[in-house]
């Protein structure tokens, strides 16, 4: 069988590499205080499926995914005003993390064994460095080259909430709270 141009041949060496080469590193966050309906706007307005929460020094708290959002989205009105995405943290498991520095093999046991899709990626003083997905995991194994987004472009502790993110796309069948 002939391997294409750029492809990786072993994938032995993709799964050796630390997760810090792989993992995305411009993802839209939301900290531990703000409401839920917020933290959906911004999964709506990214496009994104997670949505790490951080606290306001910009250590990780976890990570939220779109399901989580929209089942909390589901209560009256008049409750979601006072929901906070902490509120939702608080009924996890502590989250599935991994470390700039592991392995993608590590964080892909991980993964499989907590049956997550999406990990955090902690720097080593506990502030989130980007998010790796199995999107991520399966792109490098196939031999597509990883593209870094600019470090200025990553998010802050505390993150701006809106400003800068694109407006809403078109309707994708998705009903807004």
């Amino acid at each position: 069988m002939e391997q294409q141009p750029g492809a990786v041949h072993d994938e032995r060496e993709v799964l050796a590499r630390t997760v810090a080469v792989v993992m995305r590193t411009a993802v839209v966050t939301v900290t531990v205080d703000e409401t839920v309906l917020v933290a959906w706007e911004l999964l709506e307005r990214s496009g994104s499926r997670h949505l790490p929460v951080v606290r306001p020094d910009g250590r990780c708290a976890g990570l939220l995914n779109r399901a989580d959002v929209a089942v909390a989205c589901a209560a009256p009105a008049a409750s979601l005003s006072g929901l906070r995405v902490g509120d939702l943290l608080r009924g996890h498991r502590p989250p599935a993390l991994v470390h700039v520095e592991q392995t993608v093999r590590h964080a892909a046991d991980l993964m499989s064994c907590t049956e997550v899709d999406a990990l955090p990626v902690l720097e080593e003083d506990g502030r989130l460095a980007g998010v790796l997905t199995a999107f991520d995991v399966v792109a490098a194994l196939s031999g597509r080259p990883v593209r870094k987004e600019p470090a200025e472009t990553r998010p802050q502790a505390p993150p701006t909430v809106l400003p800068g993110l694109p407006p809403r796309r078109g309707n994708r069948g998705t009903a807004v709270p």
